[in-house]
């Protein structure tokens, strides 16, 4: 059956359709990407409000409805959908320094290996961090920002916070490896979790899509800075309007395999949840460097293909070894496409400095 007689069916019987030929491995990456792309579209029609006035006061009743949250839900899930498969499949697919966001690429030349280590000296810049500062590095993953900053500021003394025992034995093999004794990674959930230290720098990397009460949350954090700290947060977002990741519907497929309760802010949201922190400054990176990312990640997910099918087929077992290969190339695909949605200028990232109150 065509897309176009696809579409002509009723639409829920459609996308299971769809999702049944997926799983199969029958969809074309090009037919992906045009349902992608619907997606978004219909997406875009449900976030845009008729007027400015009623698109701010959707954003005003978001950002309130979130004080009335946990800082955050389902925290298990995400560690389980991202975290299942071991490093080894992260280290054929991400680049040397395993930084699985979004990377910064300064030319059409550059590598992924140069894209995340642009990025990650921009945090460095963007920060004003000093070697001799304390940092912490809250939601650590596989300790690419920890580790680039051990190496590069070697009187800086750095925490990281990461929610899987995986990830803090990797770190600690890699410091290891590079003789770095600067670096110390806690295991902990950062909605639960609290401590008596403070840091000159903190730093926060794509872990705000994944917390609802920003409120709560950034109160701790403030807890954390001495009186002349700064904060600095990436996280991606929509430019304009804010949502839950919700798994309400069959093409609720991105949330229910890898972002249950996971939040879209808008590009300004946090500017709303300043009860403990001052913004310093507020910057946007264009959505065509998280496309790029991704497409990286998927080009080096299909180099490797060979070495990511036994590491599919031992995770998930033979008879779902393909249909989870298809999902993790679809969720590379899906996120390449919302983020180079209309170059770059719908889905994009965004970096806050704050300083404590």
């Amino acid at each position: 059956m065509t897309l176009k007689k696809m579409m002509e069916v009723p639409y829920a019987a459609t996308v299971r359709v769809m999702l049944a030929s997926l799983e199969r491995n029958l969809l074309p990456d090009a037919v992906i990407r045009q349902l992608t792309r619907l997606l978004l579209s219909s997406r875009l029609r449900l976030g845009y409000a008729p007027s400015a006035h009623l698109q701010l006061a959707q954003l005003l009743h978001f950002a309130h409805s979130l004080r009335d949250l946990p800082i955050a839900i389902k925290t298990e899930d995400p560690k389980v959908q991202h975290y299942e498969l071991p490093t080894s499949f992260f280290k054929l697919v991400l680049g040397e320094n395993l930084k699985y966001s979004c990377c910064y690429f300064n030319d059409t030349s550059s590598t992924l290996d140069d894209a995340e280590k642009a990025m990650l000296e921009t945090y460095c810049e963007r920060s004003g961090l000093e070697d001799g500062h304390t940092v912490l590095d809250v939601g650590c993953g596989w300790g690419s920002l920890s580790i680039f900053i051990a190496k590069k500021y070697s009187n800086c003394k750095i925490t990281g916070i990461c929610n899987s025992n995986t990830q803090k034995a990797f770190i600690e093999e890699r410091c290891r490896d590079l003789d770095l004794h600067n670096v110390e990674i806690i295991v902990a959930d950062i909605s639960t979790y609290d401590m008596e230290a403070s840091y000159d720098r903190i730093f926060s990397i794509e872990m705000f899509e994944h917390m609802k009460n920003y409120k709560e949350l950034l109160k701790k954090i403030s807890r954390w800075m001495k009186p002349d700290s700064l904060l600095f947060v990436h996280h991606f977002c929509h430019k304009t309007f804010a949502y839950h990741f919700e798994d309400i519907d069959e093409d609720d497929w991105i949330t229910r395999y890898f972002f249950s309760g996971g939040t879209m802010p808008s590009a300004n949201l946090l500017l709303y949840f300043q009860d403990d922190v001052s913004v310093v400054n507020h910057w946007l990176v264009n959505g065509k460097h998280y496309a790029q990312t991704s497409e990286e990640w998927l080009k080096r997910m299909d180099k490797n293909m060979g070495s990511v099918r036994p590491i599919m087929e031992s995770t998930y077992g033979k008879d779902s070894a393909v249909k989870w290969t298809v999902y993790w190339r679809t969720f590379f695909i899906a996120v390449a496409e919302l983020f180079g949605y209309s170059n770059g200028e719908e889905w994009m990232v965004a970096h806050f400095l704050f300083k404590r109150k």
